[in-house]
């Protein structure tokens, strides 16, 4: 990569910057959902390639600012290993997943000396689709002990499905209410341990299909 980007080396790439380059980071990444659903192990091998050629890519354009290299990326990411798993290189004791992510949480939360709403809040990337984007911020909720009942949720589908169906709302008032729809869709899925993305791009697939020659 530093040679694609020095004197001599590829026009395209000499162009690229960091802003540039996060579209092409969001298609390889969906290329490897892909071809996960695909169960295509040649597939995700070269897709997980082009992921990583795209973090290559970011840290050469960062070692050229003096900001860090690709060995500063792998060492922090094994630091953060080490110490988001005490129960595996330390003395913590967890013995189920829920555990370790719970615990995950926690200590990310420490490092960062957040709050448990402080947290939610900066924890769930504004670029991720948005019913991903609602579960993820559910999941990091019910980590930081804010979960909504599950007659809460229940509660909040039927409202919204009453304000959709009243016939005297205008489109601002339906508009918000499919948003609640939505919103509480997600969080049944979350509590039903259903990737409401996953399950939603699955359907549309189907969906697909069903007009598909042959």
């Amino acid at each position: 990569m530093a040679r694609l980007r020095g004197p001599g080396g590829c026009p395209w790439d000499r162009e690229q910057d960091h802003r540039s380059l996060r579209p092409h980071l969001l298609e390889e990444a969906y290329e490897v959902l892909e071809a996960v659903d695909a169960e295509d192990a040649e597939a995700l091998r070269q897709e997980l390639g082009d992921v990583l050629l795209q973090v290559v890519f970011h840290a050469q354009l960062a070692a050229e600012g003096g900001a860090f290299d690709i060995s500063d990326v792998i060492r922090g990411l094994r630091d953060k290993l080490i110490v988001r798993h005490p129960h595996v290189f330390g003395e913590s004791q967890v013995g189920t997943a829920e555990g370790v992510v719970t615990q995950w949480e926690r200590i990310k939360r420490e490092e960062r000396q957040q709050t448990p709403e402080e947290q939610v809040v900066e924890g769930v990337p504004k670029s991720l689709p948005a019913l991903a984007r609602a579960q993820a911020a559910l999941r990091k909720a019910v980590r930081a002990g804010l979960e909504r009942r599950p007659e809460e949720t229940a509660a909040n589908l039927g409202a919204a499905l009453e304000q959709i169906e009243d016939p005297e709302a205008d489109q601002a008032a339906v508009e918000q209410a499919m948003g609640e729809l939505l919103f509480a869709v997600a969080d049944l899925a979350r509590s039903l341990g259903v990737e409401a993305e996953q399950a939603l791009r699955e359907r549309v697939d189907g969906f697909l299909r069903e007009f598909s020659p042959g």
